[in-house]
């Protein structure tokens, strides 16, 4: 969610330290963060220092993320007390509603290891989903629906986290959000339009028009909004743990929302129902899969894998630009070569992505250097690919061969949260959850303060292609693709150098991996990168430009090429840290994007 450049007038209050050494719950401060005289938090693009550190898009959620840390919390512990607090901070960008992806290295063993928290559709879905009378209904009556809810994962990916690698109860990390959620947070400018942009959809629906229309209107920038459901909410699952919203009172909550979603008397919107049970949350089940691994300048570079197609796509894309010296280029050379490399990779993840437990994906394959060398050779210093481009094969690789029919690339709705962690014991997590689109399905569950995600419009509504096999067609219980790309970065020594991540849908894949290249080829330092205006191309037939090189000289150079354009206003929302020679940490965010990002360290030095 896009944030004012003003801090937050809202402080994490000291005596929630004492309720985390306590495990417990602590006396109430003796006045309300809103009302607090004392130094406010502020929002800083970098940090730089020891004993961990924590960078996210919100203020109050690193200061989370930092108060588990000085309490004695590992940076699992971190990550999940970040991201409860961006649940409420972050309402329409991520929270208990859905799910996400998180990448953990373990210092001890110096191995990364990955949770699969993504969504999964109802067990009567199939390929028919979204369609009717054969053909597909539109976008906005599965975006705002019960048809587009999947089961959340986010609770599920905390437990499998904390239980694998975690040092405190989740019950303990719940409360700082708790808090947060019942003493509430200042309203900026972003808080309000996002809302406003939402306005006509939330009104439709009474529980989310009585939570973020109080009093029927928008929320005013500088007023507190609280959030006392999600608040009791947090505090139902610290007590009774997780089950209650797979199998017990929120579940039972959950799927009546989907299956009867409440709608205002006179509104004319048509809103689905979804087909979402009982059996399929108490069925659902995180997955620790095998991460993506490939070398790119002597370094070691872990994804996500599918249903994440971020791990294949980045790594595919680094494979392709390894045999350019980037250093070395212009800046329009590097941005070439970058567009290049990003819309190969997208033609070959349209073919061949989807959830493994549906589709042979060929992961090995993709990210072999035999099938990058082989679709490099495609590129050309004095022209431009044409899109859709056609997918190679990467069991048969075939030098500047493409193969098949291009399958174009499908919409995912951009408003996630990343954010990144690390402990004073050298553990690294980077971690991005969502719940799809800005303010998700629109529906929030009666009483219970979060929003429902609508995930599930990440399956194709019909394929992508008739004539070629879609890997990412609804089917039952099975993950949608997504294009989260939570990294980490390893040397030779499996210590790491960096781990990073961003919202953005598919734009994710292209904002890590030149976020990667500027740190890496480029020499920028980390806050810089995550700053550089952005370009994505996602094997379309135009090239997405942020403004700063809409208006750049650069723009006439490429176009001289051949490539096209068109603007955005602003390209994902990244965050991440850096492990410095010294042994300090790096914390950096966003400079500008989304009102700017917070990065945090345990004890600051220069």
């Amino acid at each position: 969610m896009r944030r004012s450049t003003a801090a937050r007038l809202v402080t994490i209050p000291a005596v929630t330290l004492a309720v985390l050494a306590a495990g417990g719950a602590a006396a109430p401060p003796a006045a309300p963060p809103s009302a607090s005289k004392g130094p406010l938090p502020v929002k800083e693009p970098v940090a730089v220092g020891y004993g961990g550190a924590v960078a996210s898009v919100d203020a109050d959620a690193s200061a989370a993320g930092i108060e588990v840390l000085r309490g004695g919390g590992n940076a699992v512990d971190a990550a999940v007390a970040t991201a409860a607090a961006l649940g409420v901070t972050e309402p329409y960008s991520a929270g208990i509603g859905g799910g996400g992806f998180f990448v953990y290295y373990d210092a001890k063993s110096r191995k990364v290891h990955t949770i699969d928290g993504r969504e999964t559709a109802p067990g009567s879905a199939d390929a028919s989903l979204f369609l009717e009378y054969g053909k597909p209904i539109p976008f906005e009556e599965g975006m705002t629906s019960g048809l587009g809810v999947g089961t959340p994962g986010t609770p599920a990916t905390w437990d499998a986290a904390l239980d694998a690698w975690g040092s405190r109860p989740l019950r303990q990390l719940l409360k700082l959000a708790e808090r947060l959620a019942k003493d509430g947070f200042t309203v900026d400018a972003t808080f309000r339009s996002q809302t406003q942009a939402n306005e006509a959809r939330f009104r439709d629906f009474p529980a989310t028009a009585e939570l973020f229309l109080p009093g029927g209107q928008l929320p005013v920038v500088g007023s507190v909004f609280k959030n006392p459901e999600l608040a009791r909410t947090y505090d139902e699952i610290g007590r009774k743990g997780t089950g209650t919203l797979y199998q017990g009172a929120i579940a039972r909550d959950i799927v009546n929302t989907v299956r009867k979603p409440v709608v205002r008397e006179g509104a004319t919107r048509v809103v689905r129902p979804g087909d979402l049970t009982l059996r399929d949350l108490a069925a659902y089940g995180t997955e620790q899969r095998r991460p993506t691994k490939v070398s790119y300048r002597g370094l070691d570079v872990y994804g996500m894998g599918p249903a994440s197609s971020g791990g294949t796509s980045v790594g595919e894309a680094l494979n392709i630009l390894e045999r350019t010296d980037l250093s070395g280029l212009s800046q329009a050379k590097y941005l070439h070569r970058f567009v290049e490399a990003s819309r190969i990779a997208f033609a070959d993840r349209g073919r061949w992505v989807g959830d493994p437990a549906f589709e042979d994906v060929p992961v090995r394959e993709l990210l072999s250097q035999r099938f990058a060398d082989s679709r490099e050779c495609l590129i050309r210093d004095d022209g431009v690919l044409t899109s859709p481009l056609a997918p190679g094969d990467p069991w048969n690789p075939a030098a500047c061969a493409s193969g098949g029919t291009a399958a174009p690339t499908t919409y995912e709705g951009e408003n996630t949260t990343h954010l990144t962690a690390s402990d004073k014991w050298g553990n690294v997590v980077a971690y991005t959850l969502t719940i799809e689109s800005t303010g998700g399905s629109g529906i929030t569950v009666p009483g219970r303060g979060f929003l429902l995600n609508n995930e599930l419009t990440d399956f194709s509504f019909a394929p992508a292609n008739p004539a070629v096999h879609d890997p990412n067609l609804p089917g039952p219980g099975k993950r949608p693709r997504s294009s989260i790309s939570p990294t980490i970065v390893l040397d030779d020594r499996d210590l790491p150098v960096l781990a990073l991540g961003s919202p953005g849908g598919a734009t994710i894949i292209t904002t890590v991996l030149q976020t990667l290249t500027g740190v890496v080829d480029r020499g920028l330092p980390l806050v810089d990168a995550i700053a550089a205006p952005r370009a994505s191309q996602r094997n379309q037939p135009t090239t997405e430009l942020e403004p700063a090189l809409w208006n750049s000289p650069l723009r006439a150079e490429l176009e001289a090429l051949g490539h096209a354009f068109r603007q955005n206003p602003e390209i994902g929302a990244a965050t991440g840290i850096q492990r410095l020679p010294d042994g300090r940490w790096l914390a950096a965010a966003e400079k500008v994007r989304r009102g700017g990002g917070s990065a945090m360290v345990v004890r600051p030095a220069a």
